[in-house]
């Protein structure tokens, strides 16, 4: 793995650098004979902590190189790597849990921040849908997230860097419904990562919106046009 690190940091100059971590097959762990005299041998209590193990040598590889590891949420499972920073996907609880402890976070929720759900609700209108992964995100949801959660003090508030759209693309065959599936959302993302808590206004936003519709007009956007 340090190996393939090594070509990604010659082709990539970023201070972070994303190794994944999410959905490892830790119910396979249980049963493959390998991971368990490796868990063994390691001196460590069970799966969660064998992916702490990797993930802590990956973090002092990039570190040493003056990179910056970043992983999805589960690799809070099992320890959390000195230098790790998270990137919260089932829900805020573990970007809150990393920046109590002291560790930047970027939130990216599905709950708000997966672009790949349907922009309608269940029923008869969903099928004039382009067909997606599940879900139902509308923009005005998307508007009301708020990355930095009240739960934090100030000093653990700073650890939240910002937030992410997701949009994944097993559903998404063309550039343009890949258009589609992320505006307008992401202009009401971006409204939300850039303006404070207290000067967030839906109904204000949905009056701007139309300007921001004349401009992916003019740059050939395929946005979603419908409530």
């Amino acid at each position: 793995m340090q190996d393939v690190l090594t070509e990604v940091l010659g082709i990539f100059p970023s201070t972070f650098i994303h190794v994944g971590g999410d959905e490892a097959a830790k119910d396979v762990w249980k049963t493959d004979p390998g991971i368990q005299a490796r868990i063994k041998q390691l001196g460590l209590k069970d799966e969660h902590e064998l992916q702490s193990w990797f993930i802590k040598q990956m973090d002092g590889f990039l570190t040493a190189k003056g990179r910056r590891l970043i992983g999805w949420d589960e690799i809070l499972e099992g320890g959390l790597a000195p230098g790790a920073t998270v990137m919260s996907w089932r829900g805020m609880n573990g970007g809150i849990a990393a920046a109590q402890a002291g560790h930047d976070v970027v939130m990216a929720p599905t709950t708000y921040t997966y672009f790949d759900y349907y922009q309608t609700p269940n029923g008869p209108n969903r099928a004039l849908e382009p067909l997606s992964i599940g879900g139902y995100l509308p923009i005005d949801t998307v508007y009301a997230f708020e990355p930095v959660p009240p739960v934090l003090d100030s000093v653990q508030a700073k650890h939240i860097l910002g937030g992410q759209a997701q949009l994944w693309t097993e559903y998404i065959p063309t550039p343009k419904q890949a258009e589609y599936m992320a505006f307008p959302r992401l202009v009401a993302l971006a409204e939300v990562l850039w303006t404070p808590r207290e000067r967030k206004d839906f109904a204000d936003f949905q009056q701007r919106l139309t300007r921001h519709f004349a401009r992916l007009d003019a740059l050939d956007v395929n946005y979603r046009r419908g409530p």
